[in-house]
This record gives C-alpha cells, structure tokens and sequence, in this order.
C-alpha cells in the first residue's frame, strides 16, 4: 500500500488527509514541492493555480522542469504526475493568472487550506484578503531568491518578518489591517539576501525545502483537529 509507511506515524489519521482539499498557488520552486509532497502525504483533493510554461531556466529548481516538459503548462505537468503518484488523488486545475478578475473563480468549492507560493505581489494581496473574507486559513511564501542558507527559513506571523524585501512590501500594503499582519502565516528566510542588482538568483535546495516546510505546517495543523 502506497501510504503504509505514513500509517506507521499518523495511523488512521491518513483519513483525515484523504478528506482534505488544499489550494496551491503558484507551481514554481516553492509550490512544486508543496504541490508533490501533499500528494505524496495522501491530501485526498488539490486545487492547483499557475498560468506559467515550464522553461529551460526552471530546471535548476523546479520539480517539475524537465527536457521533456519544457513548453507545456505546468498545471498539465503537475497532473499527469500527481495522478501517477497517486491514481485516486482529484485534482483541480486553473491555468490563469490570479488577480482582481480572477479572484473568484478558484475558489469553486469548498477549501481547507491555501499555500500561496505565486511571485506577485498584487496577486498575494489579492489572494490573503480573499481568505479572510472567506475565513479559509492561509499561509504564504515570502522570498526565497538570492539566498542560500535554507536552515534559516521561519514560519511565523506576516508582522515578525525581517529581512525579506517581499515580505517587507506586503506589511506596507497591509499597514492598516492589524488582524492581517498579526494573524497570517508565512515563511520567510532571516538570511539577508544578496546585494546582487538585475534578475534575481536561485538553487535547488532553498525553494525545495521551503515548500517542504509549508507542506509540514500544513499537515500538522490537519492533524491536530
């Protein structure tokens, strides 16, 4: 049996997973291993947002990102391989671009959990207020670039951050929303990144390993209930 390695920590609480339903948005370094390792955990339902191609400089990162993949759409990608994985996992697919037009239409059906692992910043904006108003919990990525150092990712609240510049532009959008800074959750690293100017820098093992994280928090808070 596929998960009975998983059973000998958690049990029958691999019950509770197969139930679950999670959004994921953003397919690259970050939300490739979120989007694997959930389906790897036995999460029953995904719901997978990305309107990218898979490139020839997402190799180096990206889970996703082979020779054979480069060109075709990430969500196609992520589940022919999902389903692979694991044939009883339902999955949900959006190739768009998630903004105020948007906003809406992911959230089709009911959603225990979001990963926001996307790059933009309007779209994280966007994506966090959504939750809230919906009352669904959140947790958001914050920048992994130019860094290389993963041991010092953190998972806390969007206020605590510190020496991220993406987290640093989202606490100044969320300046006068008190619930929000204190109560969403991201990671962020405490690494203070490069001072490198022009495209920003990556390596395998620091995306990775923050979407490995999310993907802990996540489960471990399904497991507590």
């Amino acid at each position: 049996m596929e998960f009975e390695r998983e059973k000998l920590i958690i049990g029958d609480k691999i019950n509770i997973l197969k139930d679950k339903r999670v959004l994921v948005l953003g397919l690259g370094g970050v939300g490739g291993y979120v989007t694997e390792s959930l389906a790897r955990c036995g999460v029953g339902s995904l719901v997978l947002v990305d309107f990218d191609i898979v490139d020839i400089t997402n190799i180096n990162r990206q889970i996703i990102a082979l020779y054979s993949n480069i060109g075709k759409k990430k969500t196609d990608c992520f589940k022919e391989r999902l389903l692979d994985i694991n044939p009883n996992i339902n999955i949900m697919l959006y190739d768009l671009f998630y903004d105020n037009d948007t906003k809406d239409v992911i959230f089709d059906g009911n959603i225990d959990y979001v990963i926001d692992c996307c790059d933009s910043l309007e779209s994280k904006k966007i994506l966090i207020e959504e939750c809230f108003k919906r009352k669904i919990p959140i947790i958001s990525s914050m920048g992994t670039g130019n860094k290389l150092h993963p041991e010092k990712f953190k998972i806390t609240t969007l206020s605590k951050t510190e020496y991220d510049p993406l987290a640093r532009k989202l606490r100044y959008l969320f300046r006068d929303n008190k619930e929000i800074l204190n109560k969403v959750m991201v990671i962020y690293s405490s690494e203070k990144p490069s001072d490198f100017k022009g495209k920003i820098g990556s390596i395998s093992f620091v995306p990775s390993v923050a979407g490995l994280m999310l993907t802990s928090f996540v489960i471990n808070k399904f497991l507590e209930n």
